[in-house]
């Protein structure tokens, strides 16, 4: 392990963040990959009231042994839930708070007052300049590749970009499944890579056995992105469209940015799947911490690729 990051993310033995995922990631996914050795994370929104979120946040704090993890937050001005959550927050003082889908301002007093960092989700340098104002700690560039919510830069461009400006903790995510995929982003500029669908297919997540077989059985081809179901791009999976009687060539969204599915034919992410394109490397659904070895095990082999051209 390298101590290469700032308290309380040093020491970690991968530089890797197991993504917060809505209705996937969960207590027992977010103890399995922090105590493996990387950071494990969850959306606040998975907590459908905040008595599961404050039984969710304890369980975590006492299952992870002081290893780092994170909670991601909705900052939208949809999130009527905010001002609670972060009141739990406050409580529970999880190291990393990932803030999405709005300014990250409404966090950082509540965070920054016990120590923990704010990482703020960006999918273009317009946002990402918006949170580095806002005073960050550090930025997860959600790029190209990525499963549910997307962006539409290449993770190397976006992570150039971004490090002419940022100087902190810069996460990168986007298709990356594998160690390799993990060592060519460290060497880009990169801090951390985010993990979204890689640990979707864990016997730790939340997904439905048919969610993460369906991972396990397509390929990038089999992906579809579009704005149609949400009001912002986001990958989803093909197949799970058409089980659903809609045509993915023909989605259309009415209206606004809209991230509640209660008053949908069909529920968002529920029974709409979404992944990223680094799925076709995903041929089992395995432990997060057999996930983790096997992301060891490929990045020692892509740094030992390099050692030709740098010794």
């Amino acid at each position: 392990m390298a101590d290469v990051l700032p308290p309380p993310l040093a020491g970690l033995r991968l530089p890797v963040v197991a993504a917060p995922m809505f209705l996937v990631s969960g207590p027992d996914l977010v103890i399995a990959a922090s105590t493996a050795g990387i950071v494990g994370s969850f959306p606040a929104p998975n907590c459908r009231t905040l008595d599961e979120l404050d039984t969710w946040m304890g369980t975590i704090v006492d299952g992870v042994g002081g290893a780092p993890w994170a909670v991601n937050l909705v900052t939208h001005r949809t999130n009527e839930r905010l001002a609670d959550d972060l009141r739990l927050v406050a409580e529970h003082r999880p190291p990393v708070v990932i803030t999405a889908l709005g300014s990250p301002r409404p966090v950082m007093d509540v965070v920054h007052g016990y120590g923990g960092l704010v990482i703020a989700d960006v999918i273009d340098l317009a946002l990402a300049r918006k949170a580095i104002a806002a005073g960050v700690d550090g930025l997860a560039c959600v790029s190209a590749g990525a499963g549910g919510h997307t962006g539409h830069l290449s993770p190397f461009a976006f992570v150039s970009a971004v490090r002419e400006e940022f100087d902190g903790i810069v996460t990168i995510g986007g298709g990356i499944t594998d160690g390799f995929g993990v060592a060519g982003a460290i060497a880009a500029g990169a801090d951390l890579v985010s993990m979204g669908t890689r640990f979707l297919a864990t016997s730790e997540s939340m997904a439905q056995a048919e969610y993460k077989q369906m991972v396990v059985d397509h390929a990038s081809g089999d992906l579809v992105v579009s704005a149609g179901i949400t009001g912002t791009p986001a990958s989803w999976l093909r197949p799970s469209l058409v089980a659903n009687g809609l045509d993915p060539d023909a989605l259309v969204h009415e209206g606004g940015r809209t991230y509640n599915s209660s008053d949908a034919p069909q529920k968002r992410w529920k029974d709409l799947w979404a992944a990223g394109q680094g799925l076709q490397t995903i041929h089992e659904v395995q432990p997060v911490a057999d996930v983790v070895a096997e992301l060891e095990e490929d990045m020692r082999r892509a740094a030992a690729r390099l050692t030709p051209w740098v010794s």
